[in-house]
């Protein structure tokens, strides 16, 4: 099977490409979209001292999780206004676990959790 190579072209559109995200959560399909970020999109949150505990790390990496899904999504509602099914307001109202299927599909780690959860 002959082996594909991205060109730096291809990475660089996809920062401009709207994808279309799918969840299931309870037996229905939930639809949204979203946009890779560069760099310079990427959420700034500033970090907590090192001798912080444990839970203020955690609720740290829990808000640069949350506020860059929310702003990949946003990106594409702007780029994709009539696609647009999930928002900043809408995102708090959502059962946690529905947020946590959008958040493991858009950030692809659905074999970490299968892996780490499901199988092991």
């Amino acid at each position: 099977m002959p082996e594909e190579v991205w060109t730096i072209e291809e990475l660089v559109a996809l920062t401009e490409e709207v994808q279309q995200g799918e969840v299931e959560y309870r037996g229905k399909r939930f639809l949204f979209q979203y946009c890779e970020l560069t760099e310079a999109e990427e959420p700034k949150i500033a970090m907590p001292e090192e001798d912080a505990s444990a839970d203020v790390k955690n609720e740290f990496y829990t808000k640069v999780g949350t506020k860059r899904i929310l702003t990949m999504v946003d990106k594409a509602n702007k780029k994709n206004p009539e696609g647009a099914t999930l928002t900043d307001e809408l995102w708090e109202t959502l059962p946690a676990t529905l947020r946590f299927h959008i958040t493991a599909e858009v950030l692809q780690l659905k074999d970490n959790i299968a892996e780490n959860f499901i199988n092991g």
